[in-house]
């Protein structure tokens, strides 16, 4: 299957996972988990950054048109999709990414995705609930909100990719 397709049903996955499981359960006091951030995350490398937040864009309103959500997830995939270059340049090899890997967890390690895809999340996450409650004498809140959504979302997403990546048999 050609890359184009797999994201295509990637695309679709998620979308379908974050508006119909995952938007209906809620941990707690208003924590949210939230998969899609993971779909814009293993997106290729070479990927530019427009073409990352036109894609960020279109999965976020399609979830926010689900979700009555008024743009929340549009914005914050866009910002994530924005940072996305910058977090994989200042933690990238000297001698620059394998075109033929993906940035998932097989193929770059525990340690590249973790902290990767963790500042990524986190950026997410904080401005999610930025724009949710904008409200900055609330600010322990929003950080509170954002930890205790993001520390479960980040295990589903680690979760989610034994389920939908194939692991490399060569290393």
């Amino acid at each position: 299957m050609n890359n184009l397709t797999k994201n295509i049903i990637r695309f679709f996955v998620f979308v379908v996972l974050q508006t119909l499981i995952f938007n209906q359960l809620e941990i707690g006091y208003g924590f949210h988990l939230m998969i899609h951030p993971l779909f814009i995350m293993l997106l290729p490398f070479e990927m530019g950054v427009i073409s990352l937040m036109g894609l960020a864009f279109l999965m976020g309103i399609i979830i926010d048109i689900f979700s009555n959500t008024y743009g929340l997830h549009a914005s914050s995939l866009v910002m994530m999709a924005y940072f996305r270059p910058i977090v994989f340049k200042f933690y990238g090899p000297r001698e620059g990414y394998d075109p033929l890997k993906e940035p998932n967890v097989f193929d770059m390690g525990n340690r590249w995705f973790t902290f990767v895809f963790g500042v990524l999340l986190l950026i997410h996450h904080l401005w999610f609930f930025l724009i949710e409650i904008f409200q900055f004498n609330q600010l322990f809140f929003i950080l509170q909100k954002t930890i205790f959504s993001a520390v479960p979302s980040f295990l589903i997403c680690l979760l989610l990719q034994s389920f939908l990546i194939k692991k490399s048999k060569t290393k």
